[in-house]
């Protein structure tokens, strides 16, 4: 499908055949002089509509080198990173064996990131994502040895991303990728729908103070309802189904999600999000992401076409159990 066709299924879904014309998709506009205000969508809500990027060169957790200091100066950003050498995570920035990553637009060096002085994604002193219960530690130990010799035993085995089913990084929370890390949001009376490049995830939010759907409704991204705090757009997410993955860690169905965007500028959003999951984390946490505007339009994203890494996982895998029959 294309990205026109989506938008114009959106458009339908929110404002109806008579109001389409009134709500005008466009990249969010250059700031003219420092006087800004936040404007209003023709039925009076907060305008965050455009198309924006959460990519960003803040690491999730912060460096242990930097104890509890949150945000830097500017000119200790620059130093920062300089001494980093392209720090991007909690993993080091490893030079690629088996393409140039420049040559697909996938060096960090190439994208556009929104300023942000945060050392850290994760907020709070320790800047860091809290201690695993014991029922969250028996939990990933468990499935980490179910796993172990299976991963290629079929297709359920593969992560959700490589089956093209959902990215975990489209949340909530919306977390930056490697790439497609740009979204679309589009408004209308009584909803926000926030249509993500990676995997194409649509999230269609009600505004109405509709309760959450009956417990016994689950999915991969939850149920979401959407209520305005002044300018701030606060968006509660439960009913997961079990099967969201966060940072490669398995959560549980009582993952709670808790999101407030907030436009700042003509360029920029602050998303803020809080996270809990008794079955998983000591505690909750909370991180925030600077959105910036991203120029164009999101484009199709295609997943299975072509790519034919999964079907050679799983080949490879049963050539493997052949050879060793056969060597039997």
């Amino acid at each position: 499908m294309t990205h026109t066709r989506n938008v114009a299924i959106a458009a339908a879904m929110l404002l109806g055949a008579g109001a389409v014309s009134a709500q005008t998709l466009k990249p969010v506009p250059a700031a003219k002089n420092s006087a800004w205000a936040q404007g209003k969508t023709p039925d009076g809500q907060p305008d965050m509509q455009g198309t924006w990027t959460n990519a960003t060169n803040v690491p999730l957790q912060r460096p242990k080198e930097l104890g509890n200091k949150e945000v830097f100066t500017p000119q200790e950003q620059v130093d920062f990173q300089a001494k980093a050498k392209g720090y991007a995570g909690d993993r080091a920035n490893l030079p690629e064996a088996h393409y140039d990553l420049s040559q697909f637009g996938l060096d960090r060096s190439q994208g556009k990131f929104a300023l942000n002085l945060r050392t850290s994604i994760i907020m709070g002193p320790e800047g860091r994502i809290p201690a695993f219960t014991p029922e969250g530690q028996k939990r990933i130990a468990a499935r980490a040895a179910a796993q172990k010799g299976h991963e290629a035993d079929g297709p359920e085995n593969r992560t959700l991303g490589e089956r093209c089913i959902v990215n975990n990084a489209t949340g909530p929370p919306m977390m930056p990728a490697g790439y497609n890390n740009d979204l679309e949001i589009v408004q209308g009376p009584g909803y926000v729908v926030i249509m993500q490049e990676m995997i194409h995830d649509t999230r269609l939010i009600s505004l109405d103070g509709r309760p959450h759907a009956p417990a016994e409704v689950r999915g991969y991204r939850g149920d979401s309802r959407g209520r305005w705090e002044g300018n701030t757009l606060v968006v509660d997410t439960t009913n997961f189904n079990g099967k969201t993955v966060f940072n490669r860690v398995p959560l549980t169905e009582r993952l709670h999600v808790i999101e407030r965007f907030t436009r700042t500028g003509p360029e920029a959003i602050s998303y803020q999000f809080t996270v809990e999951d008794p079955g998983t984390w000591e505690k909750p946490w909370t991180g925030e992401i600077v959105m910036g505007t991203a120029p164009g339009q999101i484009y199709e994203y295609a997943c299975h076409e072509a790519n034919r890494s999964l079907e050679n996982i799983l080949s490879s895998a049963r050539n493997n159990e052949k050879e060793a029959a056969a060597k039997k």
